[in-house]
């Protein structure tokens, strides 16, 4: 594996040991491609996935990626709000927080979930 493959495994790792989602506390885990980004809301205690968000639900794309992972963020959002989640645990996958992993849980936090 290439090193920098190996540093985000680790980094994994050290997230998991620490981050858990529980049914009423759940985990926000993301997971980003070259060209496409996935939001999860999972409850570890049971291994389900309660929600899940990505670029594809959205009725209109706006320009850059950045800008998309923040509608993917809200988009997210506003789906827990209709399940009744307000509170979560962000996990943010061994991903550096900077560019799209901030910008969705900026959109996130600005439609209300907190961290």
């Amino acid at each position: 594996m290439l090193k920098k493959q190996l540093k985000r495994l680790r980094r994994i790792k050290r997230i998991r040991a620490r981050v858990k989602g529980t049914r009423a506390i759940p985990r926000l885990s993301v997971f980003k491609s070259a060209k496409h980004i996935y939001a999860f809301l999972i409850d570890d205690e049971k291994g389900k996935t309660l929600l899940l968000a990505s670029d594809f639900e959205l009725k209109k794309k706006p320009k850059g990626k950045t800008k998309i992972a923040f509608a993917v963020g809200e988009l997210l959002a506003n789906k827990a709000k209709e399940k009744k989640f307000s509170k979560i645990v962000f996990d943010r996958h061994g991903y550096k927080y900077t560019g799209r992993i901030k910008a969705l849980a900026d959109g996130a936090r600005g439609k209300g979930l907190l961290f």
